[in-house]
């Protein structure tokens, strides 16, 4: 099937969900498990740049998300003891905001951090990410410290956004834009210039890449994507506090990046997919198996996910779509072991 044929039917379905699940039991619920997804997926393809790409392991990616949260939540309010209405600046202002918010702390984490590779960069952005959290919970007079903030919903054409077949349309338009973004980098000589930095950074810089440059915009650019997915969590849910940013957050995006496929934006949306449903789908199972009353699958849900995460990555230790040239490799040592021969 030719790739525009693809793409078109994937928006056309992304159009006629809402009005599929509205037919179906427990739609509200369905609704609010697919808008969940479509966030994780946007916060996956952005990190994706970051780690990927450009393949540098940023451990504070969180941070940025919550940034973009706050910072729309502020801009909606006019300040944190302001109470949420919908005659604030609005929505549609605090998106700008919080995108450049999330892209100016991408800048000034990434200037600091632009000699250092491995394990003392994800330490410098995981103390980033730390330092974002306390900040969040000890800012009272910005944030409203751990009491949190309420927000308020988007408004359109005077009316407020409530519903979440229309927070689905807000949501599913960021993800269709991250991707586009981020499908167009990828094709483009920058997108070339983060996969060489990846694969051997003195090499990159000695075939006249600019390291650092290209390096501040992989951290700018994913940090962009993140505050985008932060304003409009931040909205959809009402209410932000800095619980919502843990560190967790940060190992579930960077798993389903690793899972699907670092590099590869079909594998990252593929495992942003998976591990956002997965479990959502074991807390529905006793249901769907008519087991309730019966075996209770609570405490083992999060082993189950575990351990699923843990067989995938076995049985596909590449992630579940890798990149096309990371297929040939692995496919041609898979031959090599057939054979039994060596290459050279």
């Amino acid at each position: 099937m030719h790739k525009a044929l693809r793409i078109g039917l994937v928006i056309v379905a992304m159009l006629l969900a809402p009005l599929v699940v509205r037919y179906l039991p427990q739609n509200q619920y369905l609704m609010d498990v697919i808008i969940t997804t479509l966030i994780y997926v946007t916060l996956a393809i952005g990190l994706n740049v970051t780690v990927g790409l450009a393949g540098l392991l940023d451990l504070g990616y969180i941070a940025f998300y919550g940034l973009g949260a706050y910072a729309a939540a502020i801009v909606m309010h006019g300040g944190a003891a302001q109470a949420a209405t919908a005659g604030g600046p609005g929505f549609w202002l605090a998106i700008p905001v919080a995108l450049a918010v999330a892209c100016i702390a991408g800048l000034l984490i990434g200037l600091p951090t632009l000699r250092l590779r491995g394990d003392y960069l994800a330490i410098v952005t995981l103390a980033f990410g730390q330092i974002a959290k306390l900040s969040e919970n000890n800012w009272d007079w910005l944030t409203n410290g751990p009491q949190g903030m309420e927000v308020a919903k988007p408004v359109l054409l005077g009316h407020e956004l409530r519903s979440p077949y229309l927070l689905y349309y807000v949501i599913a338009a960021i993800a269709l834009l991250t991707w586009a973004c981020v499908r167009n980098l990828n094709n483009s000589s920058v997108g070339r210039a983060w996969v060489a930095i990846r694969e051997d950074e003195i090499a990159a810089g000695a075939m006249g890449i600019n390291v650092p440059k290209m390096k501040l915009l992989a951290f700018m650019t994913g940090a962009a994507f993140a505050g985008l997915a932060g304003a409009f969590f931040a909205t959809k849910s009402g209410f932000i506090s800095p619980p919502s940013f843990d560190f967790i957050e940060t190992v579930i995006i960077l798993a389903m990046v690793v899972l699907g496929g670092m590099g590869s934006l079909p594998g990252v949306i593929l495992g942003g997919v998976i591990l956002a449903v997965l479990p959502e789908l074991l807390r529905s199972l006793p249901g769907i198996l008519n087991l309730e009353g019966t075996f209770d699958i609570t405490p083992y849900r999060m082993l189950i996910y575990g351990g699923a995460m843990v067989l995938i990555m076995f049985w596909r230790p590449e992630g579940l779509l890798p990149e096309a040239h990371r297929r040939r490799e692995l496919h041609g040592a898979t031959a090599e072991s057939e054979t039994g021969t060596a290459p050279g």
